[in-house]
């Protein structure tokens, strides 16, 4: 997919210095620059590199000024960062806009779907699937019985959506996803034996809901398991059984959270940390990367460490663990002393 400088500068609303028939077809980073790639000058650091790139386009704030002869053809614009997100976006629409349904797929006969839709090939869409307008459902995804899919979602390939899901519009679920599988529930029977608590529950996600590749999000017991409007899920997480988690709350990668456990608005949690069940974390808190939680947490709380403690406490406490050997060692010649007096 090629651009001109023409064509980008018409979507940045930008002004051209140089060539406007120079074609695009890739990106690049200003100091990896070469012929046919696009790219783009924001922080002052980088500077020097704009006379020495070979990227066919750079993007730049209209302040810039060239001190040096330079190859590249500039789009200047207000904000160069913004204005290159802005570019990244509609490069992702024009590369996503598949539409249409590829064979081989299965579409039940209950099922439903609005306008504008894509499905993959190998898809498969179960009893009274109903699915809204503009959605894309990428190739070898399952979507069980009595799923609820809303407008401008994407389900990427692989992806799994067992029965009973309701997922809101604006959603993004990546490759191998798991949405809705059966909680880790069991109960020993009277010869000690371990028997499955039936899961009858299921999985909402509200809008503007991002689950990262890998995932999984378990169905309730009883009730719904639900990550509210806004939630973003890196990679490899694992929600379990009756999980909430509030509005604009977001998680990184290898982080897990034990069933019935609910997480407040606006939290924003590191990747690997452990999450006990049945308990409350408040709204806004903030826990560092690899944190344990077995209890309770207050709104506005910033934990570290495993059992986590207060950020600042535990930063004290950090200082003399480095120095422990030091102060076993003072502690014994204190001791030796003691002795020969």
């Amino acid at each position: 997919m090629k651009f001109t400088a023409l064509q980008i500068a018409g979507i940045l609303e930008g002004e051209i210095v140089g060539n406007p028939d120079v074609e695009v077809s890739r990106l690049s980073k200003i100091e990896e620059g070469e012929d046919g790639t696009l790219t783009f000058l924001a922080n002052p650091k980088y500077t020097n590199f704009i006379y020495t790139t070979k990227a066919s386009i750079t993007i730049v704030n209209k302040d810039f000024e060239a001190e040096k002869p330079i190859t590249t053809t500039l789009i200047k614009v207000d904000d160069a960062y913004k204005s290159f997100s802005k570019l990244l976006n509609y490069y992702n629409q024009v590369k996503m806009n598949k539409t249409g349904i590829e064979q081989p797929a299965f579409i039940a006969e209950s099922a439903s779907f609005g306008e504008n839709i894509y499905l993959g090939a190998f898809s498969y869409l179960g009893e009274n699937v109903k699915v809204g307008n503009n959605v894309k459902i990428y190739p070898n995804v399952y979507v069980g019985d009595n799923v609820t899919i809303g407008d401008n979602t994407v389900i990427f390939a692989g992806a799994k959506i067992y029965s009973e899901t309701v997922i809101g519009n604006h959603c993004v679920v990546n490759s191998g996803c798991i949405i809705g599988a059966d909680g880790f529930g069991y109960a020993p029977n009277e010869n000690g034996e371990l028997q499955k608590v039936p899961q009858t529950g299921n999985v909402i996600l509200e809008d503007h809901v991002d689950v990262g590749a890998g995932s999984t999000i378990d169905r309730a017991t009883l009730g719904s398991t639900i990550i509210r409007r806004g939630v973003k899920l890196d990679n490899q997480i694992q929600i379990a059984h009756n999980v909430e988690i509030g509005e604009n709350t977001v998680i990184a990668a290898q982080t897990g959270v034990a069933g019935s456990t609910k997480i407040g608005k606006g939290c924003m949690i590191g990747g690997q940390v452990g999450i006990v069940g049945h308990i409350t974390i408040g709204d806004g808190v903030r826990i560092q990367a690899q944190s344990g939680i077995g209890r309770n947490v207050k709104d506005g709380e910033t934990l570290q460490g495993s059992p986590a403690l207060a950020y600042s406490a535990y930063n004290k406490a950090y200082v003399h663990f480095k120095n422990l050997n030091s102060l076993v060692n003072r502690v014994h010649q204190l001791e030796k002393n003691s002795n020969n007096e």
